[in-house]
């Protein structure tokens, strides 16, 4: 019996010794996928975490953004408001050509305010246009020959 608990006692032993040696091994296969992809996990999680943080740095941004461009607005509409008797209006007026060839719009803009009873105006609004002869209609063009452009004031502010 002392012999068959001294075998068992040494072979106890040398089970144990593989598994200290063991623990001082390098990692297996296992443990190192298992590294990689913590590694991994912690890269897009910060990612995530980056790309989030920029978000809401640009929806802030744009909030501010966006209150300046309405007090800006709403500032406009007030200096608008102050000045007496002042009224933006509808036309159609055609602008008289500079000596420089650019359109000169001063006038247009003073004769629609004149025609709705105000003194005086400054131009708003102008929409240009091509203008062509009849025949380069006809021949299926929108520009050629003889064809120029024409400034007209469409909106005018009056006082």
């Amino acid at each position: 019996m002392a012999a068959g608990a001294l075998v068992l006692m040494s072979a106890w032993a040398f089970a144990q010794e593989p598994a200290r040696a063991g623990a001082t091994q390098e990692p297996g296969f296992f443990a190192s996928v298992g590294k990689w992809f913590d590694r991994q996990v912690h890269g897009i999680n910060s990612y995530f975490q980056n790309t989030r943080e920029r978000v809401e740095s640009f929806g802030h941004e744009a909030g501010v953004a966006a209150r300046r461009t309405v007090d800006t607005a709403k500032h406009a509409a007030d200096a608008i408001a102050r000045v007496p008797n002042t009224r933006v209006v509808l036309g159609h007026e055609k602008c008289v050509t500079a000596p420089n060839g650019a359109p000169d719009c001063l006038a247009a803009a003073n004769n629609i305010c004149k025609g709705k009873g105000f003194e005086s105006g400054k131009s708003v609004d102008m929409t240009t246009a091509e203008v062509c002869p009849p025949k380069v209609w006809m021949a299926g063009r929108t520009s050629g020959d003889g064809c120029h452009t024409e400034t007209f004031v469409s909106r005018a502010l009056c006082q």
